[in-house]
């Protein structure tokens, strides 16, 4: 039955705008309570250290950066979502750029909530258990090493790079990156006391979570609005029409964890209803490539990266899982 207006019209397209509805409001409630999580977090790490000592303590190492911040992930019960705000806080404080991209790459698939649904889910497929986490790492290696090719001002938000350069301690930064007006190093005063950063106050980081929340919560709209129409418009069977066929299986299913833009705390739920269908190839990169990036995601990296670090993840991620699942496929085929 179509919509029908007040003026007797009966729209045609009626079904379909309803559907698109229930399944935005599904997507939104799903990733929502994970923002909220996530900015919570990033709003306490700001009260709790406010020049990001901690955070710069960890490692720059180019292996031990992202390991350290994958393993955070552990310690973080939040989706995707909720992990760019906490990602986004990491980098604003000065957090070491690999350790950040570590943890924003694999801490989705590595939070023990998205473990235990794995294991859950896939109690007799043991190998799923050990290789999405070991592949999720090695997905954050790589995108770290490849987005790490550029400088942080081809790569970084403009916003983000400002409060970036403000977070750095002045041995780290001239005064003119931080847009003092002078040029050159401050001068060496070893005498001059170093002026710890007042705690804010709780009305200051209430408002600036809440303006955090609704920036990120705007970008979710438009990324679960745009996710809901395609899913609306593009069967799901279609994606599983090509299941045993090693290549095209696997390219289906990259395809179809980008569309259905599902939270990795369920997403292996998700894929219990057609594993049977496809290749262990294609399985493994549908739990894979879901939790890296999504429609609903898409939008939200745009607080994160320019446009140029975004098509090089987007292409850098696609190759990886493409491989790890050709590579699979191949061992179990």
């Amino acid at each position: 039955m179509g919509i029908v207006l007040k003026l007797g019209v009966n729209l045609p397209f009626g079904p379909q705008l309803q559907t698109v509805w229930a399944v935005f409001q599904g997507l939104l409630l799903e990733a929502i309570p994970f923002l909220l999580i996530g900015v919570a977090i990033a709003t306490v790490a700001r009260a709790w250290d406010p020049r990001g000592r901690w955070l710069q303590k960890l490692p720059t190492h180019p292996l031990l950066g992202p390991l350290s911040g994958a393993a955070l992930g552990f310690a973080l019960p939040a989706c995707e979502c909720g992990n760019v705000p906490v990602a986004r806080r990491l980098l604003a404080q000065g957090a070491p750029m690999g350790a950040a991209l570590g943890f924003l790459f694999a801490a989705p698939v590595l939070n023990p909530i998205v473990l235990l649904s794995t294991w859950a889910a896939f109690p007799d497929r043991p190998w799923l258990l050990l290789l999405r986490p070991l592949g999720s790492v090695l997905i954050a290696l790589a995108l770290t090493a490849l987005l790490q090719q550029l400088s942080e001002a081809a790569l970084l938000a403009p916003d983000l790079l400002e409060e970036r350069r403000m977070g750095q301690p002045l041995e780290r930064a001239s005064l003119l990156e931080r847009r003092g007006g002078l040029i050159g190093p401050p001068p060496m005063t070893p005498a001059s006391p170093v002026m710890e950063p007042a705690r804010p106050p709780l009305s200051v980081l209430l408002d600036h979570g809440l303006r955090e929340f609704l920036e990120l919560g705007s970008l979710l709209l438009l990324g679960c609005a745009i996710a809901a129409t395609i899913q609306t418009l593009i069967p799901r069977d279609l994606f599983l029409t090509v299941g045993q066929a090693p290549t095209l299986s696997v390219i289906s299913l990259m395809v179809l964890a980008v569309v259905v833009s599902v939270c990795s705390s369920v997403d292996a739920f998700l894929a219990l209803g057609f594993a049977a269908l496809v290749t262990p190839g294609a399985l493994l990169a549908f739990l894979l490539l879901g939790p890296v990036i999504d429609l609903k995601s898409l939008s939200l990296f745009a607080r994160l990266f320019r446009r140029r670090g975004i098509l090089l993840m987007l292409g850098g991620v696609v190759l990886a899982v493409l491989l790890i699942g050709q590579w699979l496929n191949m061992l179990l085929l």
